[in-house]
């Protein structure tokens, strides 16, 4: 593969640019500024190597980065606003959709024809989804209060829809032992009012493919339209047999009834972030996403995504990776993480006190206590991936839940296989064996120091079994920091986190805490993480 050669950067653009200007009498100060971005990157946790099994999906392939990168660099000063006016990004946009639209066996022509947008990430994908269906919802009958039924897996994106455009979100429970959904579960919540069902190729928590097939056909004979959540699984579902892995549930526009789909190009499409696809079948439907005004004196406002303006280095980046990989690439990069992933679950099932999580699809894997062992064998999965990480190996805790029907999902470990885990399995492998090892027979973490620091800072809510921060949300904030720190090490001050070094802990208080509790705290302590020191700022 040939890739276009880096540009580095320069303080005078004037030969680099036609008509740019010289600096002149414009200060300047460029001297360490990089060099204190490259200190400031050296705190995060590693981008490239595998080491961090959630949040980045490392190809291995140093020639991808360096392509996304020209490619961005090669159109840094394009708006995307107006693809008539910049061109290009409509070509690449086009493109893109095409790709994925073939990839995810969409109709090309007819009234059925799968159109789509790039947005900027799962999360604008979904809440386009949810816009489309609750303004058709609305058009049909008007006065009645849209909802969206899932199974209690979907994805959070789905409540931020659902809170944002005012819809009412039912959400089922799945099998606490697999994470798998019952399709006539959820096909028991279809009424008049229900606007969309979605479903998820595969969940984020637990890898597992929603039974897409019976849902659609049940959604599609009441005339619901149905959204596969593929943000995680869409772009490496398609290729998982033909590199290898087990047969992938039917999930994509092959599907009766699947009128949307949401795919992430920056997962397991390998462009940097900022990039996903949101396709449509049919075109009226798909127009429902775009907003349009003409109801103000400056030029016609017409946008398919939340953003109006908005950088096109994303879109074009994603285009150059998928134009460098294609369906060849795609499937060999697959068949990486097909071989990393069956040699995680061999390792993971002979640790003992551990289990995986029912029968995951693709690459994602959720770890859980086998409780089936004697107590004194027993591995608390989140004490684990703490164990784990102090080896160097960054794997994402995820807390239970307690689902409507008075079941209980366990808390589990998340682990994102990409292909460059393969290359460091014997490794990880001996990691985890070793965490293990080491936290085997520990309970989880007893919080109720943290709850009795807690006691006096709330104040009785409307519901009297959620209480709601007292108006001085400082004192909760520092309670709470205090007795995390006091269990869990300290506070990570020199990288800004305020987050202790022990996670588990953190993620016992947030189960035992009513959610709006967890959830206030859990803003403060983000919010804190990028909020500006005390003093006056850089002149």
């Amino acid at each position: 593969m040939t890739t276009p050669p880096p540009t580095e950067p320069t303080t005078d653009l004037s030969s680099e640019r036609p008509g740019a200007a010289p600096s002149g009498d414009v200060p300047l100060r460029t001297d360490g500024i990089l060099d204190r971005l490259a200190t400031l990157r050296a705190a995060d946790a590693p981008t490239h190597g595998g080491r961090v099994l959630s949040y980045v999906y490392d190809p291995g392939l140093a020639e991808l980065d360096e392509l996304a990168a020209a490619a961005a660099r090669a159109v840094q000063p394009v708006n995307g606003l107006d693809p008539t006016t910049f061109t290009s990004v409509a070509v690449m946009e086009s493109d893109l959709v095409a790709f994925a639209r073939s990839m995810l066996r969409g109709p090309a022509t007819g009234p059925d024809a799968v159109v789509g947008s790039v947005t900027s990430g799962g999360t604008e994908s979904c809440l386009l989804a949810v816009k489309i269906a609750r303004d058709a919802a609305r058009a049909a009958r008007p006065g009645v209060r849209p909802r969206v039924v899932a199974p209690v897996s979907v994805h959070a994106a789905f409540r931020k829809a659902a809170q944002y455009l005012e819809v009412d979100l039912t959400l089922v429970p799945v099998d606490p032992a697999t994470g798998t959904l019952v399709a006539t579960d959820l096909v028991a919540e279809l009424d008049d009012d229900v606007a969309l069902v979605v479903v998820s190729a595969p969940s984020y928590p637990h890898g597992v493919v929603d039974p897409v097939a019976d849902v659609a056909a049940a959604a599609a004979a009441r005339g619901v339209p149905v959204h596969v959540d593929a943000c995680v699984g869409g772009w490496v579902l398609p290729f998982w047999e033909g590199a290898g892995g087990d047969p992938v549930p039917a999930f994509d526009f092959s599907v009766p009834g699947v009128t949307s789909i949401s795919a992430d190009v920056h997962k397991y499409g390998y462009a940097p972030k900022g990039t996903s696809v949101l396709l449509v079948r049919g075109r009226d439907r798909q127009r429902r996403q775009f907003f349009a005004t003409t109801g103000w004196p400056g030029y016609p406002v017409v946008n398919p995504t939340t953003s109006g303006s908005r950088s096109a280095a994303p879109l074009a980046a994603a285009w150059a990776v998928s134009q460098a990989l294609g369906t060849p690439g795609y499937t060999a990069l697959t068949a990486r993480c097909v071989r990393a992933t069956r040699a995680l679950h061999e390792a993971i099932e002979g640790i003992d006190g551990l289990r995986v999580v029912g029968r995951p699809t693709g690459p994602l894997v959720a770890v859980a206590c086998d409780e089936t062992v004697p107590l004194a064998r027993q591995v608390d999965p989140h004490q684990w991936a703490d164990a784990v990480r102090s080896l160097g190996w960054v794997l994402q805790p995820q807390p239970g839940l307690a689902q409507d029907d008075g079941t209980h999902l366990p808390h589990t470990t998340h682990l994102t296989v990409t292909p460059v885990t393969e290359a460091g399995l014997d490794d990880l492998v001996a990691a985890l064996v070793q965490g293990a090892d080491a936290v085997r027979g520990e309970p989880r973490p007893d919080v109720s120091a943290v709850l009795g620091a807690l006691a006096g800072a709330f104040a009785p809510g409307p519901d009297a079994d959620a209480p709601l921060p007292e108006p001085g949300a400082d004192a909760v904030w520092e309670a709470l920091l205090a007795a995390l720190s006091a269990d869990g090490g300290e506070p990570r001050g020199t990288t800004r986190s305020v987050l202790p070094d022990r996670l588990a802990p953190l993620m016992a208080v947030m189960e035992v805490l009513p959610a709006a509790v967890a959830e206030r705290a859990l803003v403060e302590i983000v919010a804190r993480v990028a909020e500006p020191p005390a003093g006056p700022g850089t002149p």
